[in-house]
């Protein structure tokens, strides 16, 4: 199981081969640092990843697109960001209506999906807060990881593993993350894999669905 976090934040670069949130946007490298300021345990490989996940949507106003409840983000704060001012703990956001009932069965399917597949090695209420964000970013229209906010799909696959490292095995084809999951989702539903409801507006779409219009 990878122990090592995603890569350095706070720290510049040593020399040789950039960590990969170098290749960050600026503000959402900036806006995780300050996350981990707060951090209760900065050198943390979960805390550097949920760090980097509130950031990409912090930094455009966006926390609840991550689709926690407010209870699910206190208790995430209480663990990861006990530091916080306490103006966030006050100014938590609510849990956002979804548009359709398909993208709300869509969500709750896969969320379900990804708890069986969880690592007994890492918090369990870590496990259902990272569910339910990667549940959410496939709703949106672009590769996993940009709607993650990571910086390519070696932290998609790192996440994954450390989380899901069963369901990262059933992956035999190398198919990209989101088409992935909602190949899984749809297989334990007993229905014909399609695409995940972001999927239409990706650029790639035609690439990975060729057959579908």
């Amino acid at each position: 199981m990878p122990d090592e976090p995603l890569s350095p934040v706070a720290e510049p670069a040593a020399p040789g081969p950039k960590p990969l949130f170098a290749s960050l946007d600026t503000r959402v490298a900036e806006r995780a640092a300050k996350w981990l300021a707060a951090a209760t345990d900065a050198a943390s490989p979960d805390t550097q990843l949920f760090a980097r996940l509130i950031a990409a949507r912090d930094v455009r106003h966006e926390l609840t697109l991550l689709g926690l409840s407010q209870p699910a983000w206190r208790a995430l704060l209480e663990r990861h960001f006990v530091h916080a001012p306490a103006p966030v703990f006050a100014s938590l956001p609510a849990l956002p209506p979804i548009d359709t009932s398909e993208h709300a069965a869509f969500v709750e399917t896969l969320h379900a999906l990804m708890l069986t597949y969880a690592s007994a090695a890492v918090d369990t209420n870590d496990v259902r807060c990272l569910a339910s964000i990667i549940a959410h970013a496939c709703l949106r229209p672009d590769h996993l990881w940009r709607d993650l906010g990571l910086a390519g799909r070696d932290e998609v696959t790192w996440m994954l593993t450390r989380y899901f490292p069963t369901l990262v095995l059933l992956n035999v084809d190398n198919l990209r993350w989101k088409k992935f999951l909602a190949q899984q989702r749809a297989l334990s539903l007993g229905l014909q894999p399609g695409p995940a409801p972001g999927c239409p507006g990706c650029e790639d779409y035609g690439h990975c669905f060729p057959g579908h219009h």
